[in-house]
């Protein structure tokens, strides 16, 4: 059962400048499958939006690459688009721009040189697995052998593929001259945000080699408690800690454009993408919680001011800082890496769709999946099990299955992936959650969001706005150049905003979830 306001479209574009009250806060939004640049006006509406689509790389099967000067165009080809479209809709001068916010994919690793600017290596992204063999290398080092858990203490993270330190290591291992590089001092390297911003503040000229506490505290580097990189992490990865960029708060003043139409412009936000949507979403408060779902699905829940290490799989990650002077707060992470991405694969690999859309249309037509049960784990599994062995299986298919019931078990299968993470953050937080705030692409499908409830058994809530991690980039750079603040944010309700109501029993929601087990335990042992 859903309370249902009308559809509105997130980037609806308020050219009547009745509508839209300057000043403007700007927002690069880094995906792994696009780029966007986003302007809000001073109530927080999303005033106008330009989107570009990159290409992903597979050199071999589970590596995933993105070029970094190719995102760099896209940033690029999306801000000019944007103020070209604000000088023709005359709703505001480029001075009324006040600041930038950077949130960007996180993990995703880069390295490259920084007196050409150019990149030593394409960059690897957050959900490739080649890194396997550098994890078991690093494993070997850990006192019994085969403690994932050996650095958890210091970074609240486990040994896996997925973070940022790993695959720098895999870069300095395998990339001719990278090491003598760093010994010479001529490389930098960094995640997304720290390409990007470097980049804008004029890269090889001056550039700023910053990152932010957030994404640093995704690459096994830094410790949870000093918000530093620690010598013993940096030893333990092999990964000299010159070449890392400097961590400041998520709110702040990082530097300006060094060029091109917004010169002068201070960049002054900065959050991995799925910090900004807890921002988005004004999670500020302790035990409040949010799932995101885009490529892959991730819920956070904000365990206030104290890291609350996890013994139900899941990561202990910063918050956000917003300020260099503020406190900074923590959560407790599930990442699932495979939920839009899933609806992709339907549609790129087995044709079985035209557009993503389709997936909610084909899905209404059966009531059930018919007993079919889908677990793409195409790279592994993550929260909470963190199976790298893992791959994908659909199972419990008969004479009776359609693409309808296939539709219809993508879409449970991110329902179910959301419930093991809900399940693991009731246990570790030792506390129930009331509502479960959703958010990204994917909720704009009232189908999934109906499984959803059903499957987790409380409401779940969807804002007027579900890009809220662009927005929640813009917020924390207005914060930081006072156009906003902390305690009076803009109302993120309205036209669009919907709740969902479970709507089957708890007998049937265990029954289901027990046969959903029993497909995950088939993913196993496969590679």
């Amino acid at each position: 059962m859903s309370h249902e306001g009308h559809q509105h479209h997130p980037h609806h574009v308020h050219t009547d400048s009745a509508h839209v009250v300057p000043p403007f806060i700007g927002a690069i939004d880094q995906g792994t499958s696009s780029t966007r640049f986003i302007l809000y006006d001073s109530t927080g509406h999303a005033v106008l939006a330009h989107q570009k689509e990159f290409e992903q790389i597979h050199p071999h099967p589970g590596w995933v690459e993105h070029d970094p000067m190719t995102i760099m165009e896209t940033v690029t080809q999306c801000i000019h688009e944007v103020v070209e479209q604000m000088m023709t809709s005359g709703i505001g001068k480029v001075s009324d721009i006040k600041a930038v916010g950077v949130t960007n994919q996180r993990e995703t690793t880069v390295v490259w040189d920084k007196a050409t600017g150019k990149p030593s290596y394409n960059a690897i992204v957050w959900c490739d697995a080649r890194t396997s063999g550098t994890v078991s290398e690093l494993l070997e080092k850990t006192p019994n052998k085969e403690d994932k858990d050996h650095l958890r203490a210091k970074c609240g993270l486990p040994l896996s593929t997925y973070f940022s330190g790993v695959k720098l290591k895999w870069m300095l291992d395998n990339v001719q001259g990278l090491r003598q590089a760093c010994e010479n001092g001529t490389a930098l390297a960094g995640t997304i945000d720290s390409w990007l911003i470097w980049n804008l503040t004029g890269g090889p000229n001056g550039g700023e080699h910053v990152t932010d506490v957030t994404n640093a505290s995704r690459t096994m580097l830094m410790d949870l408690a000093t918000h530093t990189w620690d010598k013993d992490l940096c030893s333990f990865m092999e990964v000299p800690h010159t070449i890392l960029p400097t961590i400041k708060s998520s709110a702040e003043v990082y530097g300006k454009f060094a060029d091109g139409p917004l010169k002068g412009v201070p960049l002054a936000g900065c959050l991995g993408d799925q910090q900004a949507a807890m921002v988005g979403q004004q999670c500020f408060n302790k035990g409040e919680a949010k799932n995101t779902y885009g490529t892959g699905c991730f819920m956070l829940y904000n365990t206030g001011t104290d890291p609350v290490q996890s013994t139900h799989g899941l990561l202990t990650t910063v918050c956000y800082q917003l300020g260099p002077q503020a406190p900074v707060y923590y959560a407790l992470e599930g990442s699932i890496a495979v939920a839009g991405s899933a609806v992709k694969w339907l549609r790129d690999n087995m044709g079985i769709i035209q557009s993503a859309r389709d997936v909610e249309t084909l899905a209404s037509q059966v009531k059930d999946t018919g007993g079919l049960y889908f677990v793409p784990a195409f790279s592994g599994l993550f929260a909470p099990h963190w199976r790298d062995d893992a791959r994908g299986v659909i199972v419990g298919l008969t004479h009776h299955s359609t693409k309808s019931h296939i539709a219809r078990a993508t879409l449970e299968a991110v329902s179910f992936q959301t419930r093991e993470v809900l399940d693991a953050m009731r246990k570790d937080a030792r506390s129930d959650l009331k509502i479960l705030k959703v958010d990204g692409g994917m909720t704009k499908n009232a189908t999934l969001l109906q499984i959803q409830a059903d499957l987790v058994g409380i409401p779940v809530e969807r804002p007027a706005d579900v890009e809220t991690t662009a927005f929640g980039a813009a917020f924390a750079a207005g914060l930081a150049v006072g156009v906003w603040k902390e305690d009076s944010p803009p109302s993120r309700k309205g036209a669009g905003w919907a709740q969902f109501l479970p709507a089957i029993d708890e007998a049937a929601r265990e029954a289901r979830l027990v046969q959903w087990k029993k497909a995950v335990a088939h993913t196993l042992d496969w590679a």
